[in-house]
């Protein structure tokens, strides 16, 4: 199926589908994989999924107040509620949390469901790859998540990191922007985007 402009039904139910692959690929951790640094600096594998746990349920207040904490910081807030989270949730703690949120349809402040499918592909990838497993992306939904993070601003900035390049996905039909060309599949294309990749590593 090859989706181009998504119903918010379809949407969720994209989330839903990848946070229960993500719960798959959790189970079989053993102890040391959690504590294994992902691709983001700084953090374990279970602070990346604490972090997904916490940006799947927050409240407004909630976010507010753990920003002013982090004195204005997104960035900080994300981290310090990521990794407080995670040294006091055991993993299978983790685990079950994730399973049971696997059919929430919440937004946090300023997001959509697509921000909600966009950071489970790309976390999900922060945490298998530094792992050697494989983790596939759907291509509808990449294209959706990348399509996302092409028309926003903060916090990757493609289109001005990116100015100078066309991305062109070589699997489904998307394309942007102007100059020398980059041609990937579309998994590829979320990666670079989002700071996961390089130009380097894709151009032809």
């Amino acid at each position: 199926m090859n989706v181009t402009n998504p119903t918010e039904e379809l949407v969720w139910t994209a989330v839903a589908a990848e946070r229960g692959g993500l719960a798959g690929l959790l189970q079989g951790l053993t102890e040391e994989q959690w504590d294994h640094a992902s691709l983001c600096e700084g953090w374990r594998v279970r602070d990346v999924v604490a972090h997904i746990l916490l940006t799947s349920q927050a409240k407004l207040p909630w976010l507010l107040w753990h920003t002013a904490l982090a004195r204005g910081s997104i960035t900080r807030m994300n981290f310090g509620t990521a990794l407080r989270y995670a040294d006091r949730t055991s993993p299978s703690d983790l685990l079950t949390e994730l399973r049971a949120i696997s059919g929430l349809r919440h937004q946090p402040v300023a997001t959509d469901a697509v921000d909600r499918l966009m950071d489970l592909l790309v976390h999900g990838h922060d945490i298998a790859y530094p792992l050697g497993i494989r983790h596939e992306m759907p291509t509808d939904a990449a294209r959706w998540s990348t399509d996302r993070v092409w028309q926003m601003g903060w916090p990757f900035h493609a289109r001005r990191t990116l100015a100078a390049y066309r991305l062109t996905a070589t699997d489904t039909d998307w394309s942007v922007g102007a100059g020398s060309p980059v041609a990937a599949p579309i998994a590829d294309l979320l990666l670079l985007v989002t700071g996961r990749n390089s130009v380097a590593n894709l151009r032809p």
